[in-house]
């Protein structure tokens, strides 16, 4: 086999419950973005952007659309003989099997596919952030301090530092401390979960934890790469991040993208953002219809209004709707005489005549007030919305619902609709 300086391992097996019914049906970074990406696309980009061309992608749960958007990887020129796109999900193995139970337990499990490679470095990614990176230097960055483990880290404001795992550095960036989410912090630097270890020094520290339970890379692999003495840097990121993990920071990442001058470009020339993204014809705007400041996606009709939204590929918005502050998802439909105010729509959706989304005061939901919040609906994909019914904010919904399932046409602020076989 043909030696890799750099491979990269990214994590895509995430369940993501933060973003409740979005995630019912699909793992988080499969999940759609800015109209026609899907989070996985953003790392995938980055990895042939910045030279590496060979990418184990590491799935577990309901990892169907993940496979069928990878496919084998020629979006992003990862159809490679040698390297390429792998997709490993965890297998049965003679002796037990086993799922993975953490992030670097995951990487354990395929400890024989990265030899294979012979690497010198390899790069761990997470699936579900939204940024554009240029690992080639954060690797220059980890040669010059000759450095066993790098982790990149991003300044955030000292007072939500505590949400974070911080790294203490001295002034060379060399890490002297590791916080978990410390009350305290010593530092503002938070970990983004990317890393580059030098290959022995990885295999050695996942051969000696392979039977910590769960086993993780910002709670065992990087504490004991430090407790042996190992050479650990900082490499400081200063560009746009987000992690797409609640249903608020996914819907402000969406909404970003639509702002006059966008704080990230989806477009940049030298710097790509890939996707499966199919033949589809143009969109069609009807004559009645007006849009501002949004992003519609290909093979889409619009009949109706359109303010401050991202719509995903062959949405249908019927005549006399009015659709703001939203995020429509691929192939759902909406009829006509409907008012959507800041909802998220998942992909198949569909939404009757004369429906009301969004309104009434803002409580929290009853069910799962972390989860469904920021005023947001939010209806899983395939779910149907009878005619005529009103939702009210910080509401989930999922399946086929009728109109019985409404008492007096209406679905109370904070409330949710989960049909029966569905997941909340």
């Amino acid at each position: 086999m043909r030696k890799k300086e750099m491979i990269a391992m990214l994590l895509a097996g995430g369940q993501g419950s933060r973003l409740g019914v979005l995630t019912a049906k699909v793992a988080k970074p499969a999940v759609a973005f800015g109209g026609k990406y899907r989070i996985i696309d953003f790392p995938l980009s980055n990895c042939i952007n910045s030279g590496i061309d060979t990418v184990g992608v590491l799935t577990q749960y309901q990892p169907l659309r993940l496979n069928t958007h990878i496919g084998i990887g020629i979006p992003w020129d990862l159809d490679r003989n040698i390297g390429g796109v792998t997709v490993l999900p965890p297998y049965e193995k003679s002796e037990s099997s086993e799922w993975y139970t953490g992030t670097a337990n995951a990487i354990f499990q395929n400890l024989d596919y990265m030899a294979s490679y012979n690497p010198d470095y390899v790069l761990i990614l997470s699936g579900d952030h939204i940024y554009k990176m240029d690992y080639e230097i954060m690797l220059d960055y980890h040669k010059e301090n000759n450095a066993d483990v790098t982790i990149a880290a991003m300044p955030v404001p000292i007072q939500e530092a505590s949400r974070f795992g911080i790294v203490v550095t001295d002034d060379g960036g060399k890490i002297t401390e590791f916080q978990e989410k410390p009350p305290q912090p010593k530092s503002n630097l938070a970990s983004m979960g990317i890393y580059i270890f030098s290959w022995p020094v990885l295999r050695d520290a996942l051969i000696a934890l392979k039977d910590e339970q769960g086993c993780d890379f910002g709670k065992h692999i990087i504490p004991y790469c430090h407790s042996r003495g190992e050479r650990l840097f900082a490499y400081e990121y200063n560009g746009y991040w987000k992690d797409v993990g609640t249903l608020g920071s996914y819907w402000e990442a969406n909404m970003e993208l639509i702002d006059i001058v966008p704080e990230f470009n989806l477009y940049e020339e030298f710097w790509k953002i890939y996707t499966n993204s199919g033949v589809l014809p143009p969109q069609y705007v009807s004559d009645k219809a007006m849009i501002e400041r949004s992003i519609i996606g290909n093979g889409s009709e619009i009949h109706g209004e359109v303010r401050n939204c991202i719509i995903g590929s062959g949405v249908t918005i019927g005549e006399g709707t009015i659709v703001r502050d939203s995020i429509i998802m691929k192939d759902a439909a909406i009829g006509k005489g409907c008012v959507i105010d800041k909802s998220i729509i998942a992909e198949t959706c569909r939404i009757g005549n004369n429906v009301t989304l969004g309104i009434g005061s803002d409580v929290p939901n009853k069910l799962k007030p972390a989860v469904y919040s920021f005023g947001l609906v939010t209806i899983g994909e395939n779910s149907v919305i009878p005619d005529g019914v009103q939702i009210g904010k910080n509401t989930a919904i999922s399946g086929v619902t009728v109109p019985e399932d409404y008492p007096n046409g209406v679905l109370e602020s904070g409330e949710t609709l989960i049909k029966a076989g569905e997941v909340a």
